[in-house]
């Protein structure tokens, strides 16, 4: 493993390299079955175990009761900002979001697209999405109230998710689903791709309350209803079964050797507080979220002008460091801290930032 680098990609990120090398040890022959898992039939017993063991590990990760199912469906999370107001929004009331970036502007975008009554009430827009809003009155007659709990292009995160008494929250957790332990209940939904905190792409993993699941109106296609994906366990067609083997060895990776959510939060808080202080007490960079909404899986960050940045992405490549460039919609830098990534890469990247600094600063 000695071509291995530091992974900061913003997805598709790092695995484990725990799960990485089970997945190499067997790939060719999965559990005496004679073939690969991406071989076998998503009817066979060997894939019928995979995605309930995901299942099950997901909901006891989460703690999720018998109202709660878990769902695998492909088209990533950008799909499910389509499926949503599709599956959600109630006749006579309004379809509500949080707007903190580009994720939440393109589910809002998809929701005004089938004519949704859509309310914004709460938008970072003004600062350029570089804070999580605060003070702002929900409504009690809503469908839904929709947030993007972690935004990887700007580096916020929600620390506290909203409150909106028995409106169920739908949220889009893409970026740091089972990062931390936080309470289900409030939630009729939340989503992820799993390209970023919990897998490779293919899939995006829903977690989606029984009443939510009532308002699926009989009219819609058959792949775009939730309860299609309910009923059949998400094996109505082929799913994205390596996508799914992933997840599932991740989840249990978390659940074993992590030790759970509360754990994986203790080891993210650790890496990203060793970024945030080493930025915080230089001259040469500077964080570009406010400091009450900073991301613990996306830490953005830029340097006194683009060429410096540009020529610490390029040094940072030569050195065994991937993925920091910032997006190509913003610009800067950013260092993706996702579950698998080690407290030894963000060290090692202090470290190479400091020379850095040292020598072009």
């Amino acid at each position: 493993m000695t071509n291995r680098i530091h992974n900061f990609n913003a997805g598709p990120a790092a695995l484990p390299l725990p799960v990485l090398e089970e997945i190499r040890d067997e790939f060719l022959d999965y559990k005496d079955s004679g073939m690969s898992v991406i071989e076998l039939s998503h009817r066979s017993k060997w894939f019928d175990d995979i995605i309930n063991k995901a299942i099950e590990r997901a909901k006891r990760l989460l703690n999720l009761d018998d109202r709660y199912h878990v769902l695998f469906i492909q088209g990533g999370a950008s799909q499910q900002f389509c499926m949503i107001p599709m599956n959600l929004a109630v006749d006579g009331k309004s379809a509500d979001y949080l707007n903190t970036g580009t994720w939440s502007t393109k589910a809002i975008q998809e929701a005004r697209i089938q004519g949704k009554e859509v309310r914004i009430i709460a938008s970072s827009e003004d600062k350029d999405f570089s804070y999580i809003p605060k003070g702002f009155q929900t409504n009690s007659d809503a469908s839904y109230l929709h947030f993007t709990s972690n935004n990887t292009i700007k580096g916020t995160q929600w620390s506290e998710f909203p409150q909106a008494g028995d409106v169920p929250l739908v949220s889009d957790m893409s970026s740091d689903i089972l990062c931390r332990s936080f309470d289900i209940k409030p939630f009729g939904m939340i989503y992820a791709g799993a390209q970023k905190n919990i897998g490779p792409s293919g899939s995006a993993m829903v977690i989606i309350r029984d009443d939510m699941l009532e308002r699926t109106p009989e009219s819609l296609p058959s792949m775009l209803k939730y309860t299609t994906f309910a009923d059949k366990n998400s094996m109505y067609n082929t799913p994205s079964c390596f996508t799914i083997y992933t997840i599932s060895l991740i989840l249990k990776w978390i659940e074993e050797t992590i030790g759970g959510l509360d754990a994986m939060e203790r080891i993210n808080r650790e890496k990203a507080g060793i970024l945030y202080d080493f930025i915080d007490n230089s001259d040469f960079y500077a964080g570009t979220a406010a400091k009450d909404s900073r991301s613990l899986m996306n830490i953005t960050f830029r340097l006194p002008n683009e060429d410096l940045e540009k020529r610490l992405v390029k040094k940072a490549g030569e050195n065994g460091f991937g993925g920091l460039k910032g997006h190509r919609s913003v610009g800067g830098c950013r260092a993706s801290t996702y579950n698998a990534t080690t407290i030894e890469s963000v060290q090692a990247l202090v470290e190479f930032m400091a020379e850095f600094e040292k020598s072009e600063g």
